[in-house]
């Protein structure tokens, strides 16, 4: 199987003693690819993706500042941001969004920043990577008013409702380890009635390893057994899920 992760934090410090054996289990376990989110610990910096991107040739990054960080942000950290977007490894601005499950910053600071780095990937002309946590009205609401291009939900958490307005707009639904939870069926019914168009997978390393990791780091290389779980749900063999999940990235991202 030849996959994209579409989604992971490889510059966490939980791999600063082991990140070049955690990428070479990867390449081994048939990913390829991986987009390196550029979050990191917050502004002012916002490279943490692309380090990754610059140092080897099958890393992709975004940029963005996380919901939990909005409240550091400042104009300086838009315009560097806006230089940041333009590099070619760049390929999306994330993940941005609302988290009110923790309110690490106040909301109404999260939704301003949200805004902001919507119009920012609008001028941009790159998708979106967007994590929404207990929030998913104003979400959708916000994307409503002022956003018309694709992106994606990542690690998506919802069930069929919000994955048929997600779908409305335009999104693709990215899965990760949370497919394989026991408890996880409205999960998996979303991930079974999504187009075949619509679908990404992805790791969130080093969150939310699947089963059998569960509550172990999670690494790229895992994510094979939640390619293997949506290929179940879905009634299909993994290696169609890696065909259909890699070129969906590459229409999203590569190709945008």
């Amino acid at each position: 199987m030849n996959l994209v992760d579409s989604h992971c934090h490889l510059d966490d410090r939980q791999f600063d003693a082991d990140r070049e054996e955690v990428i070479e289990r990867a390449r081994a376990a048939g990913v390829e690819r991986m987009m390196a989110i550029g979050t990191g610990g917050g502004p002012p910096d916002l490279e943490a993706g692309l380090r990754l991107a610059r140092q080897y040739p099958f890393f992709y990054a975004t940029v963005g500042v996380h919901p939990h960080d909005a409240s550091k942000a400042t104009p300086e950290t838009f315009s560097a941001m806006e230089t940041l977007a333009a590099e070619a490894k760049v390929l999306a601005v994330g993940e941005i969004g609302l988290d009110y499950h923790y309110d690490f910053s106040p909301r109404d600071v999260q939704r301003q920043v949200f805004v902001e780095q919507l119009k920012l990937a609008g001028r941009a002309g790159k998708p979106i990577v967007i994590h929404t946590r207990e929030a998913w009205e104003d979400t959708l609401r916000l994307l409503r008013e002022h956003w018309a291009g694709g992106g994606v939900m990542h690690c998506f958490t919802g069930g069929p409702e919000q994955a048929g307005q997600a779908l409305e707009l335009g999104f693709h639904l990215s899965f990760g380890g949370v497919l394989t939870f026991p408890k996880a069926e409205a999960v998996r019914e979303a991930a079974r009635m999504a187009p075949e168009d619509r679908l990404l997978v992805e790791t969130d390393a080093p969150y939310l390893a699947p089963v059998p990791n569960r509550g172990k780091r999670n690494e790229p290389a895992f994510m094979v057994d939640t390619v293997r779980r949506l290929a179940e749900v879905r009634g299909c063999t993994p290696e169609h899920i890696a065909e259909v999940t890699t070129r969906n990235f590459e229409r999203l991202m590569v190709h945008c």
